[in-house]
C-alpha cells in the first residue's frame, strides 16, 4: 500500500483534532516520513524518540498536545504516555487488527484510565490506529481551516477524516462499551 497513506492519517487525524497542535511527540524507530508530515503544520514544534521506555520516563510532564506512537504498548508505557499529554492532548497509537478483539479491549480498557475518547479509524491501508483523546471529539472538533488549508497532501482531507471513523455494525456491537466515543 502506499505509504503516504500511513503517514498522512497518522498525524493529520491528531493533529487536526487538536485545538492547539504545537509540540508533537512522534515516538518510532523510523520517523522519517512521519516526522516529514509534521512539518506541514508550521507552527508545530517536533521531538522524536525512540521505542523506549526510558526515553519517554525521561520527558517533562503535560509537554505535548499530541503523540504519534509505533511502540508497543503496555500499561507503564500508557501512564508515561498520560505523563506527558497535556490535559486536552490526543494520542495515535498502532494497533492489533480489531479482529484480534481479545487483545484490543484489553489496550481499550488500559486507555480508558487515561482518556475520554476512544476509536479506532481507518488508516486507508485496511487496517487502523487508535486515537485516544483526553478532550476533543475527532469528528465533532475537527479543526476543519487547518485540515483544508494544509498543502501537498495526496490523501488526507476534511472529508477523509470523520469518514474514517465509520465502522461497521459488527465492530460497533464487539466493541459496544469498549469503544469511547
Amino acid at each position: 500500500m502506499r505509504d503516504f497513506i500511513y503517514t498522512e492519517m497518522m498525524v493529520h487525524v491528531p493533529m487536526c483534532t487538536s485545538k492547539e497542535a504545537e509540540n508533537v511527540l512522534i515516538v518510532s524507530d523510523n520517523a522519517e516520513l512521519l516526522s516529514a508530515e509534521v512539518a506541514k503544520h508550521t507552527q508545530a514544534n517536533l521531538k522524536i524518540i525512540g521505542c523506549f521506555l526510558n526515553e519517554i520516563s525521561a520527558l517533562d510532564d503535560a509537554g505535548f498536545d499530541v503523540v504519534i506512537s509505533e511502540m508497543p504498548s503496555d500499561r507503564a508505557f500508557f501512564s508515561q504516555i498520560n505523563r506527558v499529554l497535556k490535559s486536552d492532548g490526543q494520542f495515535v497509537t498502532t494497533h492489533s487488527s480489531l479482529d484480534d478483539v481479545g487483545a484490543n479491549k484489553n489496550l481499550m480498557t488500559i486507555l480508558a484510565n487515561y482518556f475520554k475518547i476512544i476509536m479506532p479509524y481507518n488508516i486507508g491501508n485496511g487496517s487502523t490506529a487508535l486515537l485516544a483523546s483526553k478532550e476533543y471529539h475527532p469528528t465533532a472538533d475537527i479543526n476543519l481551516q487547518r485540515a483544508d488549508m494544509l498543502d501537498n497532501l495526496r490523501y488526507y482531507n476534511c472529508d477523509v477524516h470523520p469518514a474514517a471513523f465509520a465502522m461497521g455494525n459488527y465492530i460497533r456491537k464487539e466493541y459496544l462499551g469498549i469503544i469511547k466515543n
